[in-house]
């Protein structure tokens, strides 16, 4: 920064104010590096990283859920041409929607709580035409992907409510109706 330098702070915009010299602008463009401090644990330094699986789930560094959802619609793709192999044999569409529920709504369904709720709508849209692929296979309706979000949210919050040992219990209060 220059000492011709004055900065300007209303609200949530900053605004620097400056001398420009031989049409130099560097010193304006530049980025501050974020220097994050190491994290230590037990004495050791945790290295950071881009992204991560855990329990199944791709965690990435900025919580976005592209990844996760990509891994999801590529398995559930490659349970979709079991399907149509199964339909291809003339299976009753009752054997192929047993099929469906244990292999292709059991992948879109995993934890579905925990990321479902922030997907971007593209992501969405790539899980709600597999769905719909399943459903043009087997013949049958099946529930929409945001039907499975919602049944797992509220089976979630269900059992946090019948346990009064859960942590989060004492966020719950029931209307005098019980519901």
């Amino acid at each position: 920064m220059h000492s011709s330098n004055h900065i300007i702070k209303v609200a949530n915009d900053t605004t620097v104010v400056g001398l420009i010299s031989k049409n130099d602008e560097s010193a304006y463009r530049e980025r501050a590096q974020s220097g994050h401090s190491l994290l230590f644990i037990n004495g050791s330094s945790v290295e950071i990283i881009k992204n991560t699986k855990f329990l199944g789930v791709h965690l990435a560094e900025n919580f976005t859920w592209s990844l996760n959802t990509s891994s999801i619609s590529k398995k559930a793709q490659q349970h979709l041409y079991f399907l149509r192999r199964l339909r291809k044999a003339h299976l009753p569409p009752t054997i192929l929607t047993v099929f469906y529920r244990g292999t292709i709504e059991s992948v879109l369904s995993s934890c579905i709580t925990v990321w479902f709720g922030n997907c971007i709508f593209l992501d969405r849209k790539t899980l709600q035409r597999i769905v719909r692929t399943a459903e043009k296979i087997t013949g049958v309706s099946f529930p929409s992907i945001m039907d499975m979000y919602t049944t797992g949210c509220i089976h979630k919050a269900n059992s946090i409510v019948d346990n009064p040992t859960h942590p989060s219990h004492t966020l719950f209060t029931l209307l005098p109706s019980g519901k």
